[in-house]
C-alpha cells in the first residue's frame, strides 16, 4: 500500500461568499436556514466591507454534508441575500487567524515554539514565565498543521475568527446595492409609507 492510501482523507469543504444588506437579523435569518436545512457551518465569518450598506459573509461547509449550489440557490431566497459565489473551485486566496496559548515554563517548550514560529507563518505575540501566545494567519490547512505540532507542548487556550477569502485576480465580487427608498403618502390626513 502507498502512504497515500494510509493517511485519512482530508475532508473536502465548500467556501461560499455572500454579499448581503447590512442590517440587524441577517445574520439569524441565514443561520435559520443552515439549522432548518440540517446543514452544518464549518465556518462561518461576517464583516463590514467598503461599502456602508453591504456585509460580507464567507461560509465553508462539508462537500459530502451538501451540494453547494443548491445552499446558494437558497441562500439567494433570502431578503436580505445580494450576491452567492461558490468559490472553492476557483482560484482564490483564503485566511484564517488563530491565537494560540500555549505553555512555555520551561527552556525546551520556549525553544520549540520559537521554532516552530520560524517555519510557520506565525510569530509569538505575548510571552510571560508561564504561557506564550502564537499568532498565525495562513490558509485553514497550514493553521491546522501548526495546531498538531503545538498539541504536545501543551495548547492551554485557542480562537480562531474562521476563514475569509477572495477571488484573485480580476474575479472581483462587489455590488452597487442601495436599499429601496422609502416614500410618504399623504391620505386623508394620514401618512401611510410605501415603495
Amino acid at each position: 500500500m502507498s502512504d497515500e492510501s494510509q493517511q485519512p482523507q482530508a475532508k473536502e469543504k465548500h467556501t461560499l461568499v455572500a454579499l448581503v444588506e447590512n442590517k440587524p437579523g441577517v445574520l439569524n435569518r441565514i443561520a435559520s436556514l443552515f439549522r432548518r436545512r440540517s446543514f452544518n457551518i464549518d465556518s462561518l465569518t461576517v464583516g463590514r466591507t467598503h461599502r456602508p450598506l453591504v456585509s460580507r459573509m464567507t461560509i465553508v461547509v462539508d462537500a459530502k454534508q451538501a451540494n453547494v449550489n443548491l445552499i446558494a440557490a437558497n441562500l439567494l431566497k433570502l431578503v436580505n441575500v445580494i450576491e452567492v459565489r461558490a468559490i472553492s473551485h476557483e482560484p482564490h486566496v483564503s485566511r484564517d487567524l488563530a491565537l494560540i496559548k500555549v505553555r512555555s515554563d520551561d527552556a525546551d517548550s520556549r525553544n520549540t515554539v520559537t521554532e516552530l514560529c520560524e517555519r510557520y507563518p506565525a510569530r509569538i505575540v505575548d510571552i510571560g514565565p508561564e504561557v506564550a501566545i502564537v499568532e498565525i494567519a495562513s490558509q485553514e490547512d497550514i493553521v491546522e498543521k501548526l495546531i498538531e505540532e503545538l498539541r504536545p507542548i501543551g495548547i492551554v487556550e485557542m480562537v480562531r475568527t474562521g476563514v475569509v477569502a477572495m477571488g484573485r485576480g480580476i474575479r472581483i465580487q462587489d455590488s452597487e446595492y442601495e436599499p429601496p427608498v422609502q416614500v410618504k403618502h399623504k391620505t386623508n390626513g394620514y401618512q401611510r409609507f410605501g415603495v
